[in-house]
């Protein structure tokens, strides 16, 4: 059963620690953040424990790392006052979930992520037989699960993690779902809809279980989504009791798919760190500069008056997140025609890239003179998600039989 009509706002997204943040985040996720979190209750994690999935060995790096990244997170335009911003560690919550989920996830599920086989051969200078490598899909999922996210923004290659999740909250619940009193709290909680939809809510119900009325079900799950009176706790029940299973413990996100624009590196590959083809964010104008200038292009065009193929270019990709129509078309129309030289073609991007990251980098600058205030910002964000994380485990450990003291 997914509840995610119901609490449809809240969106979990984190990061790992890889230090200052380069223009393939500005355009791959911070962007989306910041459009986020005027739309939905967003939770932003810096998932440092994933860190150490994959790189276990230089754990004291994770730290500067991490407030490196936040700088650039708070720099950008990400909002402490519209989303929790947050450490993944500062939360035990996290791992308890982790446990306990670890308990009742199947091997195979984890051996079947398509990123397990993936990592393994692309990482092949790093120990990734560890069940630390294997398990992660299962700390992600706590990391969601824990703060009964609906929404989980993603690429298209990560939407079987997602997945997973959501297999995961499901066989929980199935296994946990079902209370003693199930059925008796579900009556005391139809009633505190009031007369008419308590009326309404049960007629619904009958046409679902006994005809298999999908309209019906639809209307109950819209009637539950208004109702003011119910705790969230109440709302799974009904639910629950509504589609003829269990209470749903954990919420079974969905992907919330978004348009990433392709930042390309400076040599054409996937802009990272790893391939030594970015442009940071607080990087120094004239470096940058320099850096666009000194770009390879098209290897048709060995002198000015050879024509170019754009598609073959990496300056042109530049050109697709930075030019408007207008200046995208003399672009192709100059390289295609040799009408213009490839410094020429440059120049505007290398415009473009200096006017966006001035901004970034006079904030940065102000932000990196007050680390009291960075630290203050996390603390309150971490006290705000460990809050929501202790009620998710408080309910997970009454539906396993846990919380004995």
């Amino acid at each position: 059963m997914n509840s995610v009509a119901l609490d449809n706002q809240r969106v979990l997204s984190g990061m790992r620690p890889t230090g200052r943040m380069h223009l393939g985040h500005l355009h791959g996720v911070l962007k989306n953040w910041m459009r986020l979190q005027h739309e939905y209750e967003c939770f932003f994690c810096v998932v440092d424990w994933h860190a150490l999935t994959t790189n276990y060995e230089h754990s004291r790096e994770i730290e500067p790392a991490m407030w490196e990244m936040l700088v650039d997170w708070l720099a950008v335009g990400v909002d402490p006052g519209k989303a929790k911003l947050f450490i993944q560690s500062h939360i035990l919550e996290h791992a308890e979930l982790h446990l306990l989920l670890s308990m009742v996830t199947p091997l195979s599920w984890l051996e079947r992520v398509p990123t397990y086989k993936e990592q393994q051969e692309q990482l092949k200078d790093r120990d990734l037989a560890t069940y630390g490598f294997l398990g992660y899909p299962v700390l992600m999922s706590a990391d969601i699960l824990i703060y009964k996210a609906g929404w989980v923004p993603v690429g298209e290659d990560q939407v079987p993690h997602v997945e997973l999740t959501r297999e995961i909250a499901r066989r929980f619940n199935h296994i946990f779902g079902r209370e003693e009193d199930f059925e008796s709290r579900a009556e005391s909680a139809v009633k505190k809809l009031g007369k008419k939809h308590s009326k309404l809510y049960s007629q619904l119900r009958t046409r679902y279980q006994q005809h298999g009325d999908h309209e019906a079900l639809k209307l109950a799950r819209a009637l539950l989504a208004e109702s003011q009176n119910l705790t969230l706790g109440d709302r799974e029940r009904l639910l629950g009791y509504l589609e003829g299973g269990g209470r749903s413990i954990l919420t079974e996100p969905s992907p919330l798919l978004t348009e990433v624009a392709r930042m390309p590196g400076l040599d054409g590959r996937k802009m990272s760190k790893s391939y030594g083809n970015t442009i940071s964010l607080r990087e120094d104008p004239a470096q940058v500069e320099s850096k666009l200038r000194t770009m390879p292009t098209d290897p048709a065009r060995v002198r000015r008056s050879d024509p170019g193929n754009p598609e073959k270019c990496p300056v042109w990709d530049f050109h697709k997140v930075y030019s408007d129509e207008t200046t995208r078309d003399w672009a192709w129309k100059g390289c295609t025609s040799a009408g213009i030289g490839c410094l020429e073609c440059k120049q505007p991007v290398i415009d473009a890239v200096l006017k966006e990251l001035e901004p970034i980098r006079k904030r940065a600058i102000e932000i990196e003179a007050s680390p009291e205030m960075v630290r203050s910002i996390i603390k309150q964000g971490c006290d705000a998600a460990r809050d929501v994380a202790r009620d998710t485990m408080d309910e997970v450990r009454q539906a396993m039989g846990l919380s004995y003291r």
